[in-house]
């Protein structure tokens, strides 16, 4: 047995009861789906070309079935790219940006390198920065998406904070809103209409490989594509048009380059189980009952509380956590990270808990994924050694 000191009371915890059956918590990739196995996976496609009718039919499947669980409208059309949501995002600003001036959220650390690429890659000139610092959101009443394009990520992956609805998106806009959904995509409701360009990758919700991205794009989208040629020189892994007109082929499970078979079965599965247990709903119910386990802890921890204060800005997914412990306060910033990295490895050794700590450029602290291939049973069984590692590493330092 070990103690724990939860700020409550002392607790004795059998370690073979208390552990979760699956200790992959990540942020990315994230644990795959319960009753995974490599071994249900098909490989019919495997060894084949992806141009070949076979492979490319299970692409166009992965395309088919992910409109049809998200729900997305019938004319948006959605596509495979390289380089994860990063390759997906970048293809899209730099082949539609710059026709209008540019609103861009910053709060987190993907959307601060979203601004970078914008202001110091592409250097537009019409460019309003609106910034937040970790854990909260920027006053998006005062953003223009009538006649501005808005680049934007929906739920902060490092820190915790999400776009609660849509209603700040004009529905007259003449501008093109930019959604960097990565982590928010199959987890949250997505109001579509207000959405142009949307990306994401396999590796979040649904526990899939890595280095596959999706882009969907509006009519609106479309429309910019096929209207507007960049100032700027487009490498061809960027590039959704030819002679003015947009490649359709690749929203028809072509791709501009070759991907993974045995990455697009797993995704296939993924989605498969998706649909099994009752499609976008159920997921988004799951990601909810995660967050809920988290919150009833630290609603008794002494120690731990929630990076965004803000409940309704609280991500379901990446769920991020500050400690409020005075000694831990007290340290200087390498002293707090030095805290943590002790404090996830005594975790880690103990087969608990994997990859945990919070974002590099985030706040010392904690970051647990709750992404609906996450059981709520596995965190339950989590918080009691999150309280013990916490008091074993405090103890360090006391």
């Amino acid at each position: 047995e070990i103690s724990c000191v939860t700020g409550v009371q002392t607790c004795a915890l059998p370690i073979s009861e208390t552990k979760p059956n699956n200790p992959c918590f990540s942020s990315g990739p994230t644990a795959k789906r319960p009753g995974w196995a490599l071994s249900k996976l098909s490989i019919d496609a495997l060894g084949r070309s992806h141009r070949a009718s076979v492979p490319k039919s299970r692409i166009k499947a992965v395309i088919d079935q992910s409109k049809a669980l998200l729900g997305m409208p019938d004319d948006y059309l959605l596509g495979i790219v390289p380089g994860s949501d990063t390759g997906a995002f970048e293809m899209a600003m730099w082949t539609m940006l710059g026709a209008r001036g540019v609103d861009v959220l910053s709060w987190e650390s993907f959307g601060a390198g979203w601004k970078t690429d914008i202001q110091k890659q592409l250097k537009l000139n019409d460019v309003r920065i609106f910034d937040a610092p970790y854990g909260s959101l920027p006053d998006l009443t005062a953003v223009s998406t009538l006649d501005r394009d808005v680049v934007f990520t929906w739920n902060g992956t490092t820190s915790g904070a999400c776009i609660p609805n849509g209603d700040w998106i004009s529905d007259v806009r003449e501008g093109l809103t930019f959604c960097d959904a990565t982590s928010a995509s199959f987890a949250m409701a997505l109001p579509w209409t207000k959405l142009d360009v949307v990306t994401w990758s396999w590796q979040k919700v649904m526990g899939g490989e890595a280095a596959h991205g999706m882009i969907a794009l509006s009519p609106r989208a479309v429309a910019r594509l096929e209207s507007y040629d960049p100032a700027w020189p487009l490498p061809k892994l960027f590039r959704l048009t030819k002679g003015g007109a947009l490649i359709r082929d690749l929203f028809e499970g072509a791709t501009i380059n070759t991907p993974s078979m045995l990455a697009v079965e797993d995704q296939l599965d993924a989605l498969a189980w998706a649909t099994q247990i009752g499609g976008l709903s159920a997921l988004i119910a799951r990601s909810q009952a995660n967050l809920s386990v988290v919150r009833n802890w630290v609603d008794q921890s002494s120690w731990a509380a929630f990076l965004t204060p803000d409940i309704s800005q609280q991500s379901s997914t990446s769920i991020c956590l500050k400690i409020i412990d005075p000694i831990f306060g007290g340290l200087p910033d390498s002293a707090q990270r030095a805290f943590i990295k002790s404090m996830t490895a005594l975790l880690e050794q103990k087969n608990v808990a994997f990859d945990i700590a919070a974002y590099r450029d985030a706040p010392p602290g904690l970051r647990l994924w709750g992404g609906a291939t996450v059981e709520s049973t596995d965190l339950e069984k989590l918080t009691p050694w999150l309280d013990w590692a916490f008091s074993e590493t405090l103890m360090t330092v006391s």
